[in-house]
């Protein structure tokens, strides 16, 4: 049978099917269109070893001496006892390639491997997205007789050998996906999520590469596993030097028991190689996105891509939470959205608090009424008050969740989900209260639709265009009818999400847990942005941003302006700081905005001008993030994509081909920064460098240098051409610490 070879966008995946089984013979850089004979990477056999060549197999097995993790296991229950066909031989059946088996250049494949003797098939679906992402998904049925219990399907692939170095992300609240390195070395290096959820502490993806890889330079070869539920990603390097990185989904005790004829399918991997180092890897992820067809896009017409909901630019938010809390008073809120409309605020989102019994965080999940003590007339009152003013309205849910204290546990003590049998009023188990909450079993059919009517009737009887879905506790001894039941809670939440986009197809939704908590693919497949973390503190952004959209596009990352001194972390910035750090992602406040008066007021209302003036480029374009010797400094920015439309935009003289924010987040060594490089401008190209915000006028703008004299430039601008820019750069003026400034970068 002829390898399987699949390229895109400088990415080359080729699969051999020469011993029997799916062998990945090279993930990396394109290799043109033709291949040797393979036969030439026959590996030699060392001694004291099996006396054969062990393939790194799609679906790695020890029936062909894979002394690593394996791809699957499980065992087969005949008449009541487990433990039959433990070890299976999978060979190849079928390879269909692009929906026949004789396309000259296939982007896609189903890999179909068996086992007659175990009554097991694996059917492995391969698709090379445009943009050169790899999507990667199994499916395995029981063709047996009797049960077979499932402990693990995993998705992996392997790495170059010159993959040396790895990096994952870590975090908790507030502080979401900070990075970590290590050397790659023999063994397996396994983060484990038993959240429930993704976690705050979840790795978002396992990057290996080369010695010292960078923003800019080294290869990277980049997994990321699309599961909202339990799961663990993996890098796992046998004694002869292979590396295998992947992901799975953690099933508990028993969750997934295949009756004959029965089939669970993985979570889909999502894999990027890079040989540009990690902003290679996020152009695969941010072309895979934009080119869905239910993506919102930037701009009408943005060239080459998909998306059908190209037109609506992403507008700027109010959130209510850090303004009133609680506090929930029409008059207040009507003042309130008189603020925000003033300022040039397009959408205002009510927050916690507005339902039946809601007066803090101990009552009312549950209850999904609009509270008549506090709102007589229903949301209605507010609701046309806000969109009169020209702003769409938002609404605050959290349908996964419960309080104890609320009528729908007073009236149905079983819903509560956990490991009992019994509901907690019969005796029954209750697990432990997280933020006075419990989850709701929606794989109970009863709960679930519950939940789907009353999230249902508020959108059919409210104009609501917007819903903030939170979830806001771990799934802890997480059970339905005595069982575990992660997963399938997991898949009813997904569906919950997929009918209610399906009744109500122009409402967006954002996808909150307790802040980031659940940013994966998963679930950005049934939303449209994700908060990126409950922390608005503009330092810790600079981080959690930066990472998150590592994989997340800007568009699609939730990005506020909060109060001057931070609800969380008591720090106090600079306007100008905490505008700077919001504008790259979907901007918006969190802010009494009511409060915000005189010069400060003027800043805020040019740069929320400045904000829609710029979203088409900074929703489209490239994400660039300049590898600093200082690590108190940050460079990164949006350049025009020659892929959309932004990019014909910026080549006319004067306009804008790119934004870079210069980021201080401490004290330097050194007295001043020196020349610091601009990349991924064009290189034949003239531009003009100039420093737009904060300007002079603004009200922060005193406090934004540490010097007695500015770099040359600054005051006119400097004219030079991206590879003047990348090579030599511009010498860059002293920030004081927790300050930025930002560049405007126009074509010449």
């Amino acid at each position: 049978m002829d390898p399987l070879h699949l390229r895109s966008a400088s990415t080359s995946l080729v699969i051999s099917f020469d011993s029997g089984e799916a062998e990945v013979i090279h993930w990396g850089a394109d290799l043109g269109a033709s291949l040797p004979d393979l036969a030439i990477l026959g590996e030699p056999v060392p001694h004291s070893a099996v006396d054969a060549t062990v393939p790194a197999a799609l679906l790695p097995q020890a029936s062909s001496s894979w002394q690593g993790r394996p791809g699957l296991r499980g065992h087969r229950i005949v008449d009541g006892v487990p433990g039959h066909d433990f070890s299976l031989r999978l060979r190849v059946a079928d390879v269909t390639v692009d929906g026949g088996r004789n396309s000259a250049a296939p982007n896609s494949a189903v890999i179909v491997q068996t086992d007659a003797d175990a009554g097991i098939s694996v059917a492995s679906t391969l698709t090379l997205h445009d943009g050169g992402l790899l999507e990667l998904s199994h499916t395995v049925t029981n063709t047996g007789s009797s049960p077979f219990q499932l402990d693990e399907l995993a998705t992996m692939l392997p790495v170059a050998r010159d993959a040396v170095e790895l990096l994952d992300l870590t975090g908790r609240w507030c502080r979401e996906r900070h990075p970590q390195r290590r050397p790659i070395q023999q063994g397996t290096w396994v983060r484990t999520g038993r959240h429930g959820r993704t976690g705050h502490d979840s790795s978002l993806l396992f990057a290996a590469g080369t010695a010292g890889f960078g923003n800019r330079h080294g290869k990277v070869w980049a997994t990321h596993l699309a599961w909202s539920g339990n799961h663990e990603q993996f890098a796992d390097r046998v004694a002869d030097g292979r590396t295998m990185i992947g992901g799975s989904e953690v099933l508990g005790a028993a969750e997934v028991i295949l009756q004959p004829g029965g089939s669970y399918t993985t979570p889909a991997l999502f894999a990027a190689y890079s040989a540009r180092g990690l902003d290679g890897v996020s152009e695969a992820f941010y072309a895979w996105f934009r080119n869905r067809p239910h993506h919102v896009l930037p701009a009408a017409g943005t060239a080459g891509a998909k998306g059908a909901a190209a037109g609506k630019p992403r507008p700027v938010v109010l959130n209510t939470w850090e303004a009133v809390y609680f506090d929930h008073n029409l008059a207040t809120l009507i003042e309130l959205a008189d603020s925000a409309a003033e300022l040039g605020v397009e959408r205002f989102v009510l927050d916690d608090g507005w339902f039946r019994g809601r007066r803090d965080d101990h009552a009312g999940l549950g209850d999904w009424y609009v509270d008549e003590d506090l709102w007589p007339d229903g949301l209605t009152p507010l609701i046309e008050a806000v969109t009169s003013r020209g702003m769409e309205f938002g609404l605050w849910v959290e349908p996964e969740m419960v309080n104890l204290d609320s009528d729908v546990v007073r009236a149905h003590p079983e819903w509560i989900a956990g490991p009992s049998v019994q509901s907690y009023k019969d005796g029954g188990h209750l697990p432990l209260e997280w933020r006075h909450q419990h989850i709701i079993d929606l794989v109970n059919p009863d709960a679930w639709q519950y939940i789907y009517d009353r999230v249902d009737a508020l959108l059919r009887e409210n104009n609501i265009s917007y819903l903030k879905w939170d979830q806001n506790r771990d799934l802890l001894e997480h059970g339905h009818a005595g069982r575990a039941s992660v997963h399938a809670q997991t898949l009813a939440a997904y569906r919950l999400f997929d009918e209610l986009r399906k009744a109500h197809p122009g409402v967006e939704i954002e996808s909150c847990s307790s802040g980031g908590a659940r940013v994966d693919l998963g679930i950005l497949e049934r939303t449209d942005r994700i908060w990126g973390s409950d922390c608005n503190d503009a330092l810790e952004r600079q981080t959690i941003q930066r990472w998150t959209g590592l994989v997340v596009p800007p568009e699609l990352v939730g990005g506020h302006i909060g109060p001057t001194t931070s609800h969380t972390t008591a720090r106090t910035h600079d306007l100008s700081f905490r505008a700077i750090t919001a504008l790259f992602g979907h901007f918006g406040m969190e802010w009494d905005v009511r409060q915000v008066q005189g010069a400060e007021r003027e800043e805020l209302k040019r740069f929320i001008a400045l904000y829609k003036e710029h979203r088409g480029l900074i929703h489209s374009g490239r994400m660039v993030r300049a590898d600093l010797p200082d690590d108190a400094l940050m460079l990164h920015g949006v350049v025009a994509d020659p892929a959309s439309g932004a990019a014909a935009v910026a080549a006319a003289s004067g306009s804008t081909a790119a934004l870079f924010a210069l980021v201080s987040t401490r004290t330097t060594f050194s007295e001043q920064p020196g020349r610091i490089a601009i990349p991924g401008l064009p290189a034949a190209s003239d531009f003009r460098v100039e420093a737009v915000f904060p300007a002079p006028g603004d009200a922060d703008y005193a406090h934004l240098y540490t010097q007695v004299q500015p770099p040359a430039w600054l005051a006119s601008g400097a004219v030079a051409n991206g590879r003047f820019l990348a090579e030599v750069g511009v010498p860059m003026p002293i920030l004081n610490p927790e300050h930025a400034l930002l560049l405007r970068i126009t074509t010449v």
